[in-house]
């Protein structure tokens, strides 16, 4: 039996005593109950909802989404209880592929069970979507099939989308940076939708007179609250021409300030402080050497992962007075079988936050996480294997775009 079919036929198991556990629990307080009502094919109807959502409480996400797609009744008890998993608090990795051959969907990895999943995208209301970011249990999208910059939210579990206004300034190919708050401790973070801000900067804008376009050097901050853009800043016309050709989307909030990579020649690092609306430019180590490099989180700093040919890839941290130094380094052997045992670090891609860190270059390859371990935040180097199979079907490779996420049920 395929490994996929073993924890599909365990959970099965597992809900069912929970659902007979709870069930004559519940007889056994209310005696006015019969078991000829246990006998009648209703009885699964017949559930109170605060029954059902206790016994959801312990099934993973993936089961859980299962659950709420079983009868009519249970996914009425889903809109009524926010139906989040308690047993685990680990990322999930959730792959996007860039270039749609079929019908449209993402895959998600459990890294609870180890497994994947295969998430239909067709409630999209468009195809040509391109990943950003994770808020919560949520994507940030970029529509692709529009000259004009647009974003849209989407939570890819419980298949709710929707548009975020336009900006105030129509542009293409800007930068975009993501600020999500913190969420309120005295309240319960299971659910809570996480407030957040948008930023985007440069691209480039039409110009009235002649109808051509020219780089716009201004910054539009949409807050979740206000559920509008504003204009926040500008900035120097060097800085806009960088943001619109020479930088990713992939960005990082680090104490009220934004970064972006830029590959302009050599890497170097673009830093926006949100207060002062003032712009900079932050060297990065080996920076004429690095095939590929990426910005994470990581210890409440920021950091950087990059590959050399030479010295393979590095984990660097930048302290307070933007010196970098050596973190940790990717071991060799799990390099060398991410990298199929060649050298060349161009086609990695990383995604990463204060727990994990993943490299991968496709969706079939596998991966190279790091982790911390323990209360010492002990890091951990190993492999995950890519999704090369569901439910006993062979999965094609594809090219990318990934993030890491805590899926939640919330609409």
């Amino acid at each position: 039996m395929h490994q996929s079919d073993v924890y599909k036929s365990n959970t099965i198991v597992v809900v069912y005593i929970i659902l007979l556990v709870y069930i004559c629990h519940y007889l056994c307080l209310r005696p006015f109950f019969t078991f000829s009502i246990l006998k009648s094919k209703s009885m699964w109807s017949t559930l109170p909802f605060d029954l059902l959502a206790n016994i959801y409480s312990f099934l993973s996400l993936d089961s859980l989404a299962r659950a709420r797609s079983a009868c009519k009744n249970w996914h009425a008890c889903s809109k009524s209880y926010p139906l989040i998993p308690t047993t685990s608090s680990k990322s999930w990795f959730l792959a996007l592929p860039i270039h749609i051959h079929h019908r449209p969907c993402c895959y998600v990895q459990n890294p609870v069970m180890g497994i994947w999943h295969e998430l239909s995208m067709e409630f999209l209301p468009i195809s040509a979507v391109k990943l950003v970011a994770s808020i919560g249990g949520h994507i940030l999208l970029r529509v692709t099939n529009s000259t004009m910059f647009q974003l849209a939210l989407c939570n890819p579990f419980t298949r709710v989308f929707r548009y975020l206004p336009r900006l105030n300034i129509s542009r293409t190919n800007p930068a975009v940076g993501l600020v999500v708050s913190i969420l309120d401790s005295n309240k319960d973070i299971q659910f809570q939708f996480p407030h957040f801000r948008v930023y985007v900067a440069g691209g480039m804008s039409k110009v009235a007179q002649n109808c051509g376009a020219t780089c716009e050097a201004t910054t539009e901050m949409y807050d979740s609250k206000l559920e509008t853009w504003q204009i926040v800043g500008s900035m120097p016309m060097e800085f806009a021409i960088r943001l619109t050709i020479w930088t990713r989307n992939e960005n990082v909030y680090v104490n009220g300030t934004l970064y972006w990579i830029t590959s302009a020649r050599v890497y170097s690092v673009m830093r926006f402080d949100i207060g002062t609306n003032k712009w900079n430019l932050l060297h990065v180590p080996m920076a004429e050497m690095l095939e590929f490099a990426t910005l994470v989180k990581w210890n409440g700093t920021l950091a950087l992962v990059g590959g050399t040919f030479s010295d393979g890839a590095c984990i660097w941290e930048m302290n307070e007075w933007g010196l970098w130094s050596i973190v940790d380094k990717v071991p060799a052997e799990l390099g060398l079988r991410l990298l199929s045992r060649k050298r060349n670090w161009e086609s990695v891609k990383c995604v990463g936050n204060e727990d994990n860190i993943c490299l991968f270059r496709d969706l079939v390859s596998g991966m190279v996480v790091c982790k911390k371990v323990g209360d010492e935040g002990t890091l951990e180097w190993l492999w995950v294997d890519g999704c090369g199979y569901i439910k006993g079907k062979q999965v094609p490779n594809c090219t990318i775009r990934g993030t890491l996420l805590h899926p939640n049920l919330l609409n």
